[in-house]
């Protein structure tokens, strides 16, 4: 009793622990490794009962894939020891020495699901629950354990393979970042197998018809553990740059509008001045760059006044090289009716959306 109570207080302080880091989302390639304490249960077969007061030990690795969505699938393997302390048999029982044990190893396929809590406001890098299950095939050897069957000596010594099963439930917590990938893990799993047929081989005494030869156990474990995970295509932290100069402030973008006529896209004589002026300050200024951007009213369709802005685009361009600016200096967008000055409904003639912008930066 006094190990299951262990069992039971250890797990209340693995689910308890403060939430002192953050869990990171599993995505792609990860390892885990974990270690605790094992109990296994008390077995009884053909009258004969294995007793197992003491905590035994468990320790296990994996390597597993993670879906980004909550699923994780994984390969374990793992390894459980828990020592004998008395069988009692339909004669009179023996105690069995310190060196009769129990271990159990093999391998595991396990599928798991990450709980994403954020609908009760915990962050999922904040606290990260899981459960899961898992099968596979697991060995269980009992070592040099011996008994007294009616004064006939008899030991325990075998292994047999079997399908194994377990359940899964579990917590993570990572570290805020320090350590990218890098999480804590707690978990409480019950684990079990097919029972596994061992023999009972005589080694003093008469045979005795009570003695079986062999030993059909039930095998029940309950483990706690605690352990760590690593993703290993966890996204890395940006490195952190020096501060750059303080450059000054960018001098302010000029605008000219170039208006045109209804359907039209020639230059009418205002508009020629206002390319002029625009012409005349972006060599004064020394300008980097010149964006020439035609627009439409809505009184067409939008495919004709796209190329209608277009067009428009172009003349004023052309324009400018007249005037002396570099043409590789000139960028040409056109965006038809899709960006009014003054909005309005499909149809409408408005002359301030049908315009050039002539942006000098």
């Amino acid at each position: 009793m006094k190990p299951r109570l262990a069992a039971a207080a250890a797990a209340g302080l693995l689910f308890s622990m403060p939430l002192v880091a953050a869990a990171q989302p599993v995505t792609g390639p990860y390892v885990g490794a974990g270690a605790g304490i094992n109990l296994f249960h008390d077995t009884t077969s053909r009258g004969f009962r294995i007793n197992d007061d003491d905590i035994g030990f468990v320790g296990l690795g994996s390597l597993g894939w993670g879906f980004g969505n909550g699923l994780r699938v994984e390969v374990e393997g793992n390894y459980r020891e828990s020592e004998i302390d008395r069988i009692a048999g339909p004669g009179p029982g023996g105690v069995v020495g310190t060196s009769g044990y129990v271990r159990q190893y093999g391998a595991m396929g396990n599928v798991l699901f990450d709980f994403d809590l954020s609908s009760f406001g915990i962050r999922p890098d904040g606290f990260m629950p899981y459960i899961g299950g898992g099968a596979g095939y697991v060995w269980t050897d009992i070592k040099n354990a011996r008994l007294n069957v009616g004064g006939s000596g008899y030991r325990l010594d075998d292994s047999d393979g079997n399908l194994a099963y377990q359940g899964i439930l579990g917590a993570a917590w990572g570290f805020n970042g320090a350590v990218p990938g890098l999480s804590l893990t707690s978990e409480v799993r019950y684990f079990g197998t097919v029972n596994p047929t061992l023999n009972l081989d005589r080694t003093s005494g008469p045979a005795r018809s009570d003695a079986p030869g062999s030993l059909k156990l039930e095998n029940n474990n309950i483990s706690v553990l605690l352990g760590i995970r690593y993703a290993l295509l966890a996204p890395r932290p940006a490195a952190t740059a020096a501060p750059a100069p303080v450059a000054p402030p960018p001098a302010a973008a000029r605008t000219y509008l170039v208006f045109f006529d209804w359907n039209r896209a020639d230059l009418t004589s205002r508009a020629r001045e206002i390319v002029g002026e625009a012409a005349q300050n972006a060599r004064r200024v020394s300008s980097t760059r010149i964006e020439v951007a035609g627009h439409a009213d809505r009184s067409g369709t939008p495919q004709y006044n796209q190329r209608l802005s277009q067009r428009r685009a172009e003349v004023v361009a052309s324009e400018l090289v007249a005037r002396g600016i570099s043409r590789e200096e000139i960028g040409v967008t056109a965006f038809g009716e899709s960006r009014p000055l003054v909005p309005t409904a499909d149809g409408v003639r408005e002359p301030q959306n049908r315009r050039v912008e002539i942006v000098l930066r």
